[in-house]
């Protein structure tokens, strides 16, 4: 390995070598040595957050590489930021090197060439991956490699079994524990990702037919399909917590008001979100994750690199380490984050149930139509 670097330092003293040219794996880790990847991640979960910053310290420790966590609110935000940047001519030297997407901002993101790629096959760690799971499509969008697998999410429900010994298994039992308890049931407000997730979940158990789900949404047939969701929630926004006059802001935050005894049950997109809760010492010991009997919606959750990035060797020297089996088994820990892996670990928890995610397009349709109705 040693002489591979020294190789590719020769060869960078010579003449420059662009990601384009580098079939050498050791002549990106080079190039990416002292770049600065500024990673534009979710920033709503302290467990996601400290994972994070492991990985950084790793990342710098072993590559040279400087990671920084660049916090946002919806990945929506840098969909906005690279489509500007775009438009104003800005190729290369973009502010932002690194993403993590998945779902509507993936297909966005690929529909209007905003990724750099393709490029999952140059990692040396690509080899890790388990391809038994659906790391080649991101709600039903093929990758095409733009974009490498990092973790698996699972649209979940956490309870007190010692509060509540009789978790719901279906929407309908959620709303039938909603009327019974006024005000210890809710979900967290659209568009963030939790509460999108809540309404395509809802859905795909209400619809009478769920296959058009799977394709575009079709305007004229929308009204249709999603009415027995609207009918749904027009029952369930008086009993739920605060009237369904408020909700609470993320999944974390559910499982916060899970705690403090104000809610009967959170919010995760996490299989092992109550385990991690109970490591952390965030949640009660007593506390347990459940899935609805029709399968908890799921999909991968991705890594990619933006097509004007600044740092790019250092952005998939990054990417490459995120797929060591080292950092897959540190993330899947539930004293550490307890996300799934994708790569093959012994020992790992089963995921339930799957049900998969319904085409991006529906993600969008849902939370307009969600907002117009109950947004003021």
């Amino acid at each position: 390995m040693k002489q591979k670097i020294l190789f590719a330092s020769a060869l960078i003293a010579s003449a420059p070598v662009t990601i384009a040219q580098a079939t050498d794996w050791a002549a990106i880790e080079e190039q990416a040595k002292g770049q600065t990847v500024y990673f534009n991640a979710w920033g709503g979960s302290q467990n996601v957050n400290s994972y994070i910053s492991w990985a950084a310290k790793e990342i710098q420790d072993k590559y040279g590489v400087t990671l920084k966590h660049v916090k946002v609110s919806d990945i929506a935000e840098t969909t906005n930021r690279l489509v500007a940047e775009k438009a104003a001519g800005k190729t290369s030297g973009g502010s932002v090197d690194m993403v993590w997407i998945n779902g509507e901002n993936f297909k966005s993101m690929k529909s209007n060439d905003l990724l750099h790629g393709p490029f999952t096959e140059q990692l040396p760690n690509w080899s890790n991956v388990d391809m038994s799971l659906p790391v080649t499509e991101d709600f039903t969008e093929p990758t095409d490699g733009l974009e490498s697998p990092w973790g698996v999410g699972q649209f979940v429900f956490v309870h007190d079994s010692q509060k509540l010994n009789n978790p719901p298994a279906s929407f309908d039992e959620l709303l039938s524990l909603a009327k019974a308890f006024p005000g210890k049931v809710t979900y967290p407000k659209p568009p963030q990702f939790h509460g999108s997730s809540f309404l395509k979940s809802a859905l795909l158990e209400l619809a009478d037919d769920t296959a058009p789900l799977y394709s575009p949404v079709n305007e004229a047939r929308f009204e249709v399909i999603t009415a027995p969701l609207w009918k749904y929630l027009d029952q369930l926004h008086p009993v739920a917590w605060r009237e369904g006059k408020q909700f609470p802001a993320s999944g974390p935050k559910t499982l916060q008001l899970l705690d403090d005894g104000e809610l009967l049950l959170g919010i995760a997109f996490n299989p092992n979100a109550a385990e991690a809760g109970i490591e952390n010492g965030t949640l009660a010991p007593t506390t347990r994750t459940i899935a609805f009997e029709k399968g908890a919606l799921s999909n991968v959750h991705f890594l990619a690199v933006p097509f004007n990035a600044n740092a790019k060797e250092g952005a998939l020297v990054a990417i490459n380490f995120m797929l060591s089996e080292e950092a897959q088994a540190k993330k899947a820990k539930n004293s550490v984050w307890g996300d799934p892996a994708v790569v093959k670990i012994k020992g790992s928890k089963p995921l339930f149930k799957s049900q998969p995610e319904p085409h991006p397009s529906w993600q969008v349709a849902l939370e307009q139509a969600w907002l117009k109705r109950y947004g003021s």
